[in-house]
């Protein structure tokens, strides 16, 4: 980054900040606004605490943050998890543990170590949404018919039958008109139109529709004085003590996982200044402290409405902090308008939310890497048991698959001419060994050996294996024709060091799967 682009990140200009971030931050309002809404529905918590978490992500984390376009906010990456922490432990110790994952997170940002987030498997990540997707659509797809969400998954598929034998009249229509606008609104050519936010308008005339038909169905509940309707937190009683601290643990590393790739690929988007993720993390962490002490819910860096900024000409982090203005403003000003919000259309946002997060893009992706088998193990995780389990389960999955990747060593050998010559390729490691031990050992003792050691990878276990062999069969009278492996290991590392070098100066590199990953990509 040179002086002068830090410069300008330090000290916009007034112009700047009314000609390219006061247009974007009304755009990125509009964006938010019914999915903060909407999110707070999924998550089973009052409306208000979508939108303190709006107001409290734009301008602590819009403030403090390391990526200055990123916008944060609620998302519906986390509406699940928290859902279920609501059930278990009441909202109100929900709201303490939000401001407890917060403190773990200020804590994570203080010891630097925001980068190892991202060596999480890419297809855990798309798995763990992938199946929160899911989980969305199965419960807001009752909403949607005009029904109530049923307490999982199973209950859930189990009486969607029922749900459609037994519509609910002008709730139905409404839910399945808001759905299919947002379906069509996808598929309209670029132009004047297309740049209004489809989630404005899917709401905004499912709203209107209500109204002209004089429609009796719930809608939104919004105390008319914003403070009244501040929940603050509780602590747990008695034996709850462990599951909150669960609860807070969960939340700090789903949230920071979330927030971190989608700062890293909102880097991808712009040319200027580049994520500080440690200093994100920390102003991550401050953002859900504060949400949680004022009832709201967690907080996260989300990827679509940081490319809505960046697309309406954003050039500083004020945008993101003027979104959070707007939306104070129309919480404390014009909150009653909530009112008039079907709770059917909002469900539909909801549907069409959790729709994108399975994004088959991705799936073809991973199939075409290797890694389905990691994305679809997380997914049932997800979908079958809970959030936590799913993410251990693909997390599982991940590392058995490395360590059979490691495991595919390729010894290859045959006599020619009386000499016995072996090939040795793919990765030797100490799973591979026992492989090559038994290869080595069919060679008849007292031969002639030509060894090709022509690895990728090559761990210790592996170097000392072929060097104890190699040693023994010459001792038994055997010759051993074989580069020296201390030459292997250095032509290796050699090799390695630049490629490294490479990769971290690379401006796309740090990004490979993140560019497609879209952690909270529909929020």
């Amino acid at each position: 980054m040179t002086s002068d682009v830090k410069a300008a990140e330090a000290r916009p200009s007034l112009k700047t900040i009314l000609a390219s971030d006061l247009p974007a931050s009304l755009v990125v309002f509009l964006v938010a606004l019914p999915l903060c809404m909407g999110i707070a529905l999924a998550s089973g918590a009052p409306i208000m605490a979508g939108l303190i978490a709006g107001v409290v992500g734009g301008l602590v984390v819009g403030l403090l943050g390391g990526v200055p376009l990123l916008v944060s906010g609620p998302a519906a990456g986390l509406a699940v998890m928290v859902f279920g922490f609501i059930q278990q432990l009441g909202f109100a110790v929900t709201c303490a543990a939000v401001a407890a994952a917060g403190l773990v997170q200020v804590a994570l940002g203080g010891l630097k170590v925001a980068r190892t987030a991202l060596a999480i498997s890419p297809a855990v990540i798309h798995g763990m949404l992938a199946g929160i997707g899911i989980l969305i659509v199965l419960g807001q797809v009752h909403i949607v018919l005009g029904g109530s969400p049923q307490s999982n998954a199973w209950n859930n598929l189990r009486e969607l039958p029922g749900q459609v034998m037994n519509l609910h009249g002008t709730a139905t229509v409404l839910g399945l008109l808001t759905l299919g606008v947002l379906i069509a609104w996808n598929f309209l050519p670029n132009g004047k139109l297309k740049k209004v936010p489809g989630p404005l308008v899917a709401v905004v005339g499912g709203t209107v529709v209500a109204a002209v038909l004089n429609a009796d169905v719930a809608r939104v509940k919004l105390a008319a004085n914003a403070l009244s309707a501040i929940q603050l937190p509780a602590l747990p009683e008695g034996s709850m003590w462990g599951a909150f601290i669960v609860a807070a643990l969960s939340l700090a590393l789903v949230a920071s996982a979330e927030s971190l790739l989608s700062a890293v690929a909102t880097d991808k988007l712009h040319t200027g200044p580049r994520a500080n993720l440690d200093r994100e993390l920390l102003a991550q962490g401050v953002a859900n402290t504060v949400s949680g002490l004022v009832g709201g819910l967690p907080i996260t860096g989300v990827i679509v409405r940081s490319a809505a900024n960046i697309n309406a000409g954003a050039k500083t982090r004020w945008s993101a902090v003027l979104h959070a203005v707007w939306m104070l403003a129309f919480v404390t000003l014009l909150g009653g308008l909530a009112s008039y919000v079907p709770l059917t259309v909002l469900a539909g946002l909801l549907v069409h939310v959790g729709l994108k997060l399975v994004n088959l893009a991705h799936i073809r992706e991973l199939r075409h890497r290797g890694e389905l088998p990691v994305y679809l193990i997380t997914v049932a995780g997800v979908v079958g048991i809970n959030l936590l389990a799913g993410i251990g389960l693909g997390l599982g999955a991940a590392i058995l698959r490395l360590l059979w990747q490691l495991g595919q060593v390729r010894v290859e050998t045959q006599a020619v001419n009386g000499t016995h010559q072996v090939c040795i390729s793919g990765a030797l490691t100490f799973v591979g060994v026992p492989k090559l031990s038994t290869a080595l050992a069919r060679i008849p003792a007292g031969s002639r050996v030509e060894v090709d050691v022509a690895v990728n990878t090559l761990d210790h276990s592996g170097f000392e294996a072929l060097e104890s062999w190699a040693d023994t069969y010459r001792k038994t009278g055997g010759i051993v024709n074989m580069e020296p492996l201390e030459d292997v290991w250095t032509r290796r590392s050699a090799r390695a060091a630049p490629s490294a070098e490479a990769a971290a100066l690379s401006p796309s590199s740090p990004v490979h799967h993140v560019s497609t990953l879209s952690p909270g990509g529909v929020q």
